[in-house]
This record gives structure tokens, C-alpha cells and sequence, in this order.
């Protein structure tokens, strides 16, 4: 496997555990996996521990690289047909406000971006067995679709920052001046990096500068939320933290791919 991927490998697997333990720590499910239905779910709780442990363990199998194929596989199976069969649904049947606004699909695209996240990781690692199950057949189809799936997702979240521009900008950490500048900045970058991830316009290049972008966001905006809040909302700042740490981690292995011969295009261009 690539050496450098292991860094985007384990920024994801740690999200998937931080997520796991959350699952038993609160005995509650996350929106982001399930919407406002879960709460009618029998034994909910003992889902939410099953469940839990679920995530741990193929965060741990991705941060260690062991059946790291298959546990992305399944990861990324599971969060894409939550959002197909779950998160879709009730947007347009349940959520009682307009499923015409952009953000009340906000944790329904999480889960969409870590679903392409968990195919890009299903990517990064080697193909072993050749005689694999249906299952495992059928979901490796995908591996090509995680990053535009991860595309998806941040470019709508570029376009919420235009959007709802107020309500964003009161994210925006007080001692940094214009804060709807920075968020206007932010959709930019959001919107712009998509664009070029998902239509490989210097994916490489683009894909390696926004993961920085994500880990500065990371270090500066969410940790410190997640720090002063780490309870409100069964833990929802500290999930968001995560969150960005996950979507670091995946842009950086899509970098990996064609980072060097942007670079080198790039350098040789100018050069002449």
C-alpha cells in the first residue's frame, strides 16, 4: 500500500472510532447515520452498542491496514445505503421542514461524503483475495465514485456558506476580523476544490492543497468548539471535529494519485 496514505488512512479510521465511541457512550445513534426516525427504533440503545463496536472495529481495521479493504468496503456500503434508504427519504417524506432548502440536508451529505471517503480508503489499499463474496464484488463498483460522492458534499457545503452566509459566519472564531469573509473564503475554496476534484482538474494538486485547507480548519475551528461544547447535542461539536478530520484524510489519499505529475505540469509549464 502507499506509504503516505497511511496519514489519510488514519485521520479516517480515527473518525470512525471517535464516532463508534460516541455510539456507546450516549447509547444513541448520531444524525448523521440516522435522521429524527431513529428515536421510534426498538432497542435502541443495544442497536446504537452493536453498531458502535462496529465502527470501532473497522476503524481500527483501517488505521492498521488488516482486512483494511474490507472493513472500508463495508463502511462505505453501509453509509451509502443509509443515505440512499434513510437519509433520502426522510429529507423528502419526514423532515417537517422543506426538504427545497439546502440545509437541512447537511448530515444526510456527511454521510454521503464519508460514504465515498470509506470507497477512496477501499481504494488506497491492495486487492488480496481474488475469490471475494458478491457483497464485496459488487460494492469494489463504487471505488471509483468516492471522490465524486465526497465532491458532492463539499461543494453543496460551499454553497450553504453563500447561502446561509449569517448563520455560518457565527462559526468563524471571534478573534479573526470579517468573519463573513471567511466565510464567503471558505465557500470558495469548498466549491472550488469539488469542482476540480470531481471533474480532475488538477485533482491532485487541488485535492493535497485542500486537505491543508481542512486540517487548518481542523486545529482552528472545530477543535476549539469541540473543546468548549464537547457535550451539546450528544457530543455534535465534537462529531463535527471529526468530521473534518475524516474529510481531511480523504482528500489527501485522492491527492495522492496524480499529485506529482500536477506538480510536475505545473512547474514545467511555468518554467517555459
Amino acid at each position: 500500500m502507499n506509504t503516505p496514505a497511511r496519514i489519510g488512512n488514519w485521520f479516517y479510521g480515527i473518525a470512525i472510532i471517535v464516532y463508534g465511541i460516541q455510539q456507546l457512550w450516549y447509547g444513541n445513534f448520531r444524525t448523521v447515520q440516522l435522521p429524527a426516525w431513529q428515536t421510534y427504533l426498538p432497542l435502541l440503545p443495544a442497536w446504537a452498542y452493536l453498531t458502535g463496536v462496529g465502527l470501532i472495529i473497522a476503524g481500527a481495521a483501517i488505521i492498521s491496514g488488516r482486512k483494511a479493504r474490507e472493513a472500508s468496503l463495508i463502511t462505505g456500503s453501509i453509509f451509502l445505503f443509509l443515505f440512499l434508504l434513510v437519509q433520502i427519504p426522510y429529507e423528502i417524506f419526514g423532515d417537517p421542514n422543506s426538504s427545497l432548502h439546502l440545509g437541512v440536508w447537511t448530515n444526510a451529505l456527511k454521510g454521503l461524503a464519508l460514504a465515498g471517503g470509506a470507497f477512496v480508503m477501499a481504494g488506497s489499499f491492495a486487492k488480496k483475495d481474488s475469490q471475494q463474496s458478491p457483497f464485496f464484488r459488487l460494492s469494489e463498483k463504487f471505488i471509483p465514485f468516492g471522490p465524486l460522492f465526497f465532491s458532492i458534499t463539499m461543494i453543496s457545503f460551499g454553497t450553504a456558506h453563500f447561502l446561509y452566509a449569517e448563520g455560518v459566519s457565527t462559526l468563524v472564531p471571534s478573534y479573526f476580523p470579517d468573519p463573513v469573509f471567511w466565510t464567503y473564503l471558505a465557500g470558495v475554496i469548498l466549491i472550488a476544490s469539488g469542482l476540480a476534484i470531481s471533474l480532475k482538474i488538477r485533482r491532485g494538486a487541488i485535492a493535497m492543497l485542500f486537505s491543508i485547507a481542512l486540517f487548518l480548519w481542523v486545529i482552528f475551528l472545530h477543535l476549539p468548539r469541540a473543546i468548549k461544547e464537547p457535550y451539546t447535542l450528544r457530543g455534535n461539536e465534537v462529531s463535527s471535529c471529526f468530521d473534518a478530520l475524516a474529510f481531511c484524510g480523504i482528500a489527501f489519499v485522492i491527492s495522492l494519485k496524480t499529485v506529482k505529475k500536477d506538480l510536475a505540469d505545473i512547474f514545467e509549464t511555468h518554467s517555459r
